[in-house]
């Protein structure tokens, strides 16, 4: 099996909207770096499997915000295609008498923070008024209302997904062998593709926000689908492991509106 067919058959994970897209954006990244898909048919990376292109799972018709972050996480159980998604979390929210964001959310940095910064955004709490206290009596109001509130990871990632989010990293491999930003290079002609094809489709219909999280999916601002035409509008923030992330503003006017943590 030749490493176009090795790649190649991860694609019936995706819906069938992206399959020639996919197949475009792997031949870009032969054209540009000529040999990496080759090494990357023996390496072992996340996530696994069928689980490479699962982003592209919903229809290109319904994306209308791409979320660009770094690189899957380094847990074969985290890593599920998503990006930011731990697939390795289960339930937000504490089980402890006056406990507050669940252990698993509160050990991933990036994912403690990000749930604050919805709390703040859709105004359950104050930014000013943020801590362990406030945190757990939101806590108790939404565990005794999932009516009201979602309870899960799986949940809050249906969400994004219901939303028109295509959850995207810069790179889509992780190899603990090799840098990040080597993989990151590697992929920027595949990720110019998908986002061609979205300014395309962004001309006959409503523009599509790209959100660009870290350092790493930063170097996108300078591939030409982001910066040929004003057909896609492009939002860069810190990373979410950034403290400073919680009281971004951008990010409160961008997630605030879309409810994200109650029940569809």
């Amino acid at each position: 099996m030749n490493a176009s067919d090795f790649l190649s058959k991860f694609i019936n994970r995706a819906h069938s909207s992206w399959h020639q897209i996919l197949l475009d954006g792997l031949s870009a990244i032969e054209v540009e770096s000529p040999g990496y898909l080759q090494v990357l048919s023996s390496a072992t990376f996340l996530p696994q499997g069928d689980h490479l292109f699962a982003a592209f799972s919903q229809p290109m018709s319904q994306v209308t915000h791409v979320l660009i972050g770094e690189g899957p996480y380094p847990r074969t159980e985290s890593a599920n295609g998503y990006c930011f998604m731990d697939g390795a979390v289960g339930s937000l929210w504490s089980d402890d008498a006056n406990g507050g964001l669940s252990k698993q959310v509160n050990r991933a940095t990036s994912l403690r923070n990000f749930v604050k910064m919805l709390l703040v955004a859709e105004k359950h709490i104050g930014l000013s008024e943020l801590n362990s206290a406030s945190i757990a009596d939101f806590v108790a109001q939404a565990r005794l209302a999932p009516a009201n509130y979602i309870q899960s990871m799986a949940q809050l990632q249906g969400n994004f997904l219901r939303q028109g989010f295509l959850l995207l990293n810069a790179t889509l491999v992780f190899r603990e062998d090799t840098p990040p930003l080597k993989d990151a290079k590697a992929w920027l002609p595949f990720l110019e593709v998908v986002l061609r094809a979205l300014s395309l489709r962004s001309a006959n219909e409503a523009r599509v926000k790209v959100i660009l999280w870290g350092k790493i999916a930063e170097r996108l601002k300078s591939i030409g689908a982001l910066n040929d035409s004003n057909l896609l509008t492009t939002i860069r923030a810190e990373h979410p492991y950034n403290l400073s992330f919680i009281a971004n503003p951008d990010m409160h006017r961008l997630f605030g509106p879309l409810q994200l943590l109650k029940p569809c």
